[in-house]
């Protein structure tokens, strides 16, 4: 067995494991952690198949940026998941119906596949001769596909500012800060005198 192939059966068997554990642990911490290990070892795929810059930004935008958000997200709404749990029976054939398509469709693709010999090592690389996998990519993201990127690039904005609505919401009995009525205090607002008697202590 030749070293890619072997660290492509190690990339792809933790990525599997990962993204099992994703959906099957309890704590949604520990759900994101795992995400993003599976998109650490997605990225080793990509640069076994000579795709590197797609591999830096895997690591980059969905571990440094995406990921993080979800873990920000699962830490700042203060989500009751006992309560959204509470509907997992009623909704479980519905899952295991999907769940089932999709083992299906899998198993197909896997029928459907061979790995022959030396496959990994003699893909050829798609970008043109004398440009690299990067500079091949941005002439095609910035021409041919320019209006899909500004539209993912909204798409990417509208979600965003829904992350910020929810971490926003008011809830009862949580103070909130008024950063308008803080620049306008003056030093008759800012400090309140009260008389306390001698020796009667605070």
């Amino acid at each position: 067995m030749s070293t890619v192939t072997f660290f492509f059966y190690l990339f792809s068997a933790i990525m599997i494991a990962s993204a099992f554990m994703v959906i099957t642990a309890r704590n949604p911490v520990h759900s994101v952690l795992f995400l993003i290990l599976a998109f650490v070892n997605a990225a080793g795929l990509f640069l076994l198949l000579g795709a590197e810059f797609l591999a830096m930004i895997l690591v980059i935008v969905y571990v440094g940026a995406v990921a993080v958000l979800f873990l920000f997200v699962v830490m700042m709404l203060d989500v009751d998941f006992a309560e959204l749990k509470q509907g997992f029976q009623r909704n479980l054939p519905f899952g295991v119906t999907i769940g089932g398509i999709v083992l299906v469709e899998l198993a197909f693709c896997v029928a459907a596949w061979r790995l022959s010999a030396g496959a990994l090592t003699q893909t050829q690389s798609p970008t043109p001769h004398g440009l690299t996998n990067t500079a091949a990519l941005g002439h095609v993201l910035y021409t041919q596909y320019a209006y899909l990127f500004e539209a993912s690039g909204l798409v990417l904005l509208t979600a965003m500012i829904g992350a910020i609505v929810l971490t926003l919401q008011h809830k009862a009995g949580v103070k909130r800060q008024n950063i308008a009525e803080q620049n306008a205090r003056t030093a008759v607002t800012a400090v309140e005198l009260k008389k306390q008697p001698s020796r009667a202590g605070v």
